[in-house]
This record gives structure tokens, sequence and C-alpha cells, in this order.
């Protein structure tokens, strides 16, 4: 066994003549143990809420998005539809229209985005999962149906079982000046409500989900839609897939995965992760340097020792590395200790969903979302590691220079 690594050992479990050494000692490793513990804990609840959020945005956002990179839209005769179906990994395409438009459900009005899609949008999301009430329903032989976000829903007091109001969909005419006549200013289409689905807050207030050719004929496009949304295999290399539409589409087009379709949402929920981890490093820090008045006393405590091993020609380095390995003992092993501890906590909220979220009647889950990363721990145990060195070398370094 490596020499100073034994001594450190003996020092660690040895009586000292000032109990004091033992309860400083006891309090870092308590320290250090909670504070690692709560790393875990609270980076697995951010992973958590993050895949709960990505699955949300995931039952409505495709894997790629294609859009004019001038204009509103695309003209299908000159997109190279077949070009992009062929790419490797790509098994699902669909044409989408989007525009603002007015509400009208007897006398209550709102402002919503209507997006006219066809069957194949319902294949490539997971919007029949987040299905409210009725049904998902848009097409039925020659008839149109809507489906509205939950909060599309409330702000019109819509009632998807009323079967003689339907709801008035206003788009100003494309080219038309302003008139007197609303009549001559907008196109105007009835539709019944089928369903409603409830994703989040951002999309139940603003979408209604049509058929694409109520869509394209209420907006007078013809061979033009949007937007083009493309579905991948999970196998695929989306980074490939992107660079490779690129080179077909040219310049034209703009080409977006689902991080850049919401990359400021994504950057602050990773933002807001790392920096609880960074505040909660600064306590740990704090808990650590505990080992510094610990490791100051148990030199001085051992001075008889420390002299007696210089007698017998032990070199200063041998005697900082004996300290240090001290330091790193009480810091080490409240990290495993923590970082148990922390695994422990988690897979009992993942399996058993102890702690519940308030009002989570309202929730998409009950309890508090928990994934635990490897590379999480990874990271907690250098972060320990890193400072706990720190912490054992300086005051073991600057007592045994005076020595």
């Amino acid at each position: 066994m490596n020499l100073s690594l034994f001594i450190a050992k003996r020092y660690l479990f040895s009586k000292k003549s000032y109990n004091a050494i033992n309860i400083i000692s006891l309090v870092s490793v308590c320290g250090v143990t909670l504070v690692t513990a709560a790393l875990v804990v609270i980076l697995s609840v951010f992973n958590g809420l993050e895949e709960v959020v990505v699955s949300l945005y995931n039952a409505f956002e495709p894997d790629i998005r294609i859009m004019p990179a001038e204009g509103k839209t695309i003209d299908t005769n000159t997109f190279p539809k077949d070009a992009v179906v062929k790419i490797p990994g790509v098994i699902n395409y669909c044409e989408v229209i989007e525009e603002n438009a007015l509400l009208k459900y007897k006398d209550k009005q709102y402002i919503a985005r209507i997006k006219g899609v066809d069957s194949s949008f319902i294949k490539m999301t997971g919007i029949d999962t987040m299905m409210r009430r009725g049904e998902l329903l848009l097409e039925q032989g020659e008839n149109n149906f809507a489906v509205l976000g939950l909060g599309v829903e409330y702000y019109l007091s819509a009632n998807i079982k009323d079967y003689l109001n339907p709801i008035e969909i206003y788009v100003p005419k494309r080219g038309k000046k302003g008139s007197l006549n609303p009549a001559e200013a907008f196109n105007i289409k009835s539709i019944f409500p089928t369903g409603t689905f409830s994703i989040q807050m951002e999309y139940d207030q603003k979408y209604v989900l049509v058929p694409k050719r109520f869509a394209a004929y209420l907006l007078d496009y013809e061979n033009k839609v949007s937007s083009i949304e493309l579905a991948l295999k999970p196998t695929t290399d989306l980074e490939d897939t992107k660079d490779e539409l690129k080179e077909i589409l040219g310049n034209s087009f703009t080409v977006k995965d689902r991080f850049e379709q919401h990359e400021l949402f994504y950057k602050i929920l990773k933002s807001e992760k790392w920096a609880v981890y960074l505040i909660l490093t600064f306590i740990l820090m704090i808990a650590i340097f505990n080992i510094t008045g610990s490791l100051m006393m148990l030199i001085l405590d051992k001075k008889k020792d420390i002299n007696i091993l210089r007698n017998m020609g032990a070199e200063t380095s041998l005697l900082r590395r004996i300290f240090i390995n001290e330091g790193m003992m009480i810091s080490m092993s409240g990290a495993l200790i923590g970082l148990l501890l922390g695994f422990i906590i988690c897979a009992a909220q993942q399996y058993f969903g102890l702690i519940k979220l308030e009002g989570s009647g309202s929730f998409v889950v009950e309890a508090y979302p928990v994934r635990m990363q490897t590379t999480d721990f990874l990271y907690i145990f250098l972060t320990v590691f890193g400072i706990g060195l720190l912490a054992s070398w300086f005051p073991v370094a600057k007592v045994l220079k005076k020595e």
C-alpha cells in the first residue's frame, strides 16, 4: 500500500488529542454529503422537467421544418419534393398552411392561428395523445372540421357538441384594400369543431387545426404552402440530414430542427439548470472548506509525528501527500455517500412519485419528473474532487512550509 495513503487512513480513524478535529471532520463530511445529494436531485429534476417539456413540443413540432427564406409561401410546383422524400431517414412529409385569422362563435371573437394540415401531420406528431375533449377529426368525405386549442375553446366559449352554430373564420383577402363592407374585405368560411387538444399554454391559446384544403381555399393558396414539415427515423443523424437538405434546397429556403425552432427556450432551459448547479457549487465550496480548518488542526495535533518522520528521512513532499490524502478522504467519502443518497432519492421519486406537484390535476404529470444522467454524476464527482483537492492542498502547503 502507498505509504502516504496508509498513514492518512490511520490518521482519519485514529483518536485525536482535540475532539474538535473529529467534529469538524464529521461536519465536513455531512456538509459535502448533503450538498452532493442536493446537486444530484436538483439536476435530475431539471432533466425530468426538460424531458416533459420537450415531449410536449414534440407532440406538435416536426423534426425538421422547411420555410421560405423570403416571403411567406412555398410554391409546391417548383419545390423538389421527390428529392427531399428520397433522403435516407425521412419517413414523413407534410405540407402546412398557417395564417392568423379572426374567429367568431356566437357573440365571442378571438384572434388565433389556423394551421392547415393533412393526415400525415397526425402520423408524424403525437397530437392524438394530447386530446382533451372530443375526437381528432379534420375531414370526413367532403366535410371539413376543426380541432381547437384548449385556450381558443375557452376564449370563444365554444361547444364542440353544438351542431347548429359553427365557428366563422375571417381572413383578409389577398391584395384587397380596405373596404367598409367586411364581406368584400374578408374571406369568410364556417367550420364545426370536433375536439379540443391541450399541449401547453403557448399552443393552446394560439392554434386551431383545420384541413389543408380548407385553409388553402380560405387563403386563396393555389399550389402554395407556408412550410414543409418532415419526420425522421429515430436513428437518423440530424445534422447530416440538414446538410443534405440545404444542399438540395440552396439559399431559397431555411431548414430548422426542433432546437432551432425554439432556440431561445432551449437555451434558457439549459442555462437555468447550470445556474442552479453553480449556486450549489458555491455552497459546496463552503462545506468543503471546513476541511481546511480540520487539516490545519490535525497538522498541529500531529506535530510530534511529523518531527519523527522527518528524523527518519521523510521529505516534505511525503508529508504533504499524507495530509492532502487525509483531506481528500474526507471530501470523497462525503461525495460518494451523497451520490448514493441522491440516487436513492431520485429512484424513489421516479418509481413512486413521492413528491407531488401542487395542483397536479392541471399538469401533464402529477409528481415531479426525474431523469438521472450519468454525465451529471460524473460532473458532480469531478467538482467535489477538484474543490476538495484545492481545499486540502492550500493549508497543507502553507503550514508544512513553516515547519
